[in-house]
């Protein structure tokens, strides 16, 4: 039996777009309206007697949601799908699902798929959510058996039973996710292919479907994973192919360097370490930004390499104190390739006498960022500014002066990690080894100090 479970050959897929013709759309006689639905009409005939797609509109454009897109995927491999929406990402899974045909091109699948592509594919919304377990089983090709001996666990991990035998119309659509892919994790396909419907669960949920994708993964089975969340990318696939215009750009065995390439075309990773603020465009009454940098403490890393862990990074600020006031405050707010913060830092975070003095005039402020704590990856640093840390003189996320940097390698001095590590952060702790007496007499102490301070 051949190792590869999936093999897609030159796959197209050509959508027909209507579009209103300009010369029909404002002041149009009776005469021209007649004449053009009279056309309309004619043409979608003959389109609807040769067997082709009836579209809606006075003009006709060809939109190529994929092309030419080759790729295999072998048994067991957990395949990341990646790229900016309209990419082709939902439209591939739906023609390796079978739910919608190909243009163009030859796809050769050995097992069953099971797909989460929406929010509720292949539900009845006027049948209950025991009825609807049965149903999606026997799409799937299962027998009632083998869904009855599934039939608790996906109950039980969907949360649904309190509501099992009421119409899923009903539900929620986090009720319907997570019954949804309950259904298609446990009913046991060759193929799993999730789309991004997985952002519509909590947080909770979100981490046990990771989890069960990842049993799925040991369990023999093949998973084929769309997501923008580039953490889960990262944890869950061991391959990832890029999408770009519905075009192949790239497929990488290397999870990072998918992701780098991808943040990349989508301007994120381009390093920009200095803004300035030619325009004087943000101006407020209490402090106006002029520069905002970032460098290598010793200024030897170039703008257009990545800083290293081992080494840190400082950050400038220089603007004009317009009004002084002393709960002013100037910061910074880092935020991950997720668009996720990872922290806040201000100007008054320090005991008062060690605060800097935001006089009226010039101002040059800097922080170091220290070395071994952020992971490897892309950062964008954005500069905010607040008066009591509620009335902000620069919102953060409010079009900030922001700054982009990457960070690769040097995540510790280990020769045991020399890659990305998981998280968020990839501190260096100080470890030291105590005997197991020590521990538990400081451990005592603990107690016996917590209790009388209570």
């Amino acid at each position: 039996m051949s190792d590869m479970i999936i093999t897609v050959d030159n796959l197209s897929k050509r959508y027909l777009v209507g579009h209103r013709s300009a010369q029909y759309a404002r002041y149009a006689t009776l005469r021209d309206v007649i004449s053009r639905e009279a056309w309309n009409f004619a043409r979608k005939s003959v389109d609807f007697l040769r067997g082709r797609q009836i579209v809606q509109g006075d003009e006709v454009e060809e939109f190529w949601a994929l092309k030419d897109v080759s790729f295999e995927v072998k048994r067991g491999e957990v395949l990341g799908i990646i790229g900016r929406n309209g990419a082709g990402k939902s439209t591939l899974l739906k023609v390796l699902s079978r739910i919608t045909e190909p243009t163009k091109g030859r796809i050769r699948i050995q097992g069953r798929v099971a797909s989460l592509l929406e929010v509720g594919t292949g539900f009845h919304p006027e049948l209950t959510g025991r009825e609807n377990i049965y149903l999606n089983g026997a799409i799937l090709g299962m027998t009632r058996a083998e869904i009855a001996r599934k039939f608790d666990e996906i109950v039980a991990f969907a949360e649904v039973e309190q509501f099992l035998d009421t119409p899923v119309k009903h539900y929620s659509s986090g009720m319907y996710v997570r019954l949804a892919f309950a259904v298609a994790a446990h009913l046991e396909p060759e193929i799993l292919a999730v789309d991004e419907v997985l952002a519509v669960g909590d947080a909770a949920f979100q981490k046990k479907c990771l989890g069960k994708m990842s049993d799925v993964a040991r369990g023999g089975r093949t998973v084929l994973f769309v997501s923008h969340n580039m953490n889960a990318i990262e944890r869950l696939c061991a391959r990832v192919i890029y999408l770009e215009s519905g075009c192949l750009e790239g497929s990488y065995d290397n999870v990072r360097m998918a992701i780098s390439a991808y943040l990349g075309r989508a301007g994120f990773a381009a390093a920009k370490r200095i803004w300035q603020n030619s325009g004087n465009e943000y101006h407020n009454e209490y402090f106006v930004p002029q520069r905002f940098e970032a460098s290598s403490l010793d200024h030897r890393t170039v703008s257009s390499e990545a800083f290293s862990n081992t080494y840190p990074i400082q950050v400038m600020i220089t603007g004009t104190i317009l009004r002084s006031d002393p709960a002013q405050n100037v910061g910074i707010a880092v935020y991950d390739e997720n668009d996720e913060m990872v922290f806040q830092s201000f100007s008054s975070d320090e005991q008062e006498e060690h605060w800097p003095k935001l006089n009226v005039g010039p101002v040059g402020l800097r922080t170091i960022i220290p070395s071994h704590l952020l992971n490897e990856g892309t950062y964008r640093v954005e500069l905010i500014a607040s008066l009591h840390y509620r009335a902000w003189l620069l919102e953060p996320r409010a079009n900030a002066p922001s700054i982009t940097f990457s960070i690769q390698g040097g995540l510790s001095n280990s020769p045991y990690w020399d890659h990305k590590r998981p998280g968020i952060l990839a501190p260096v702790l100080a470890w030291e080894e105590v005997s197991a007496t020590d521990l538990l007499v400081s451990a005592t102490d603990f107690q016996k100090y917590t209790a009388v301070g209570r």
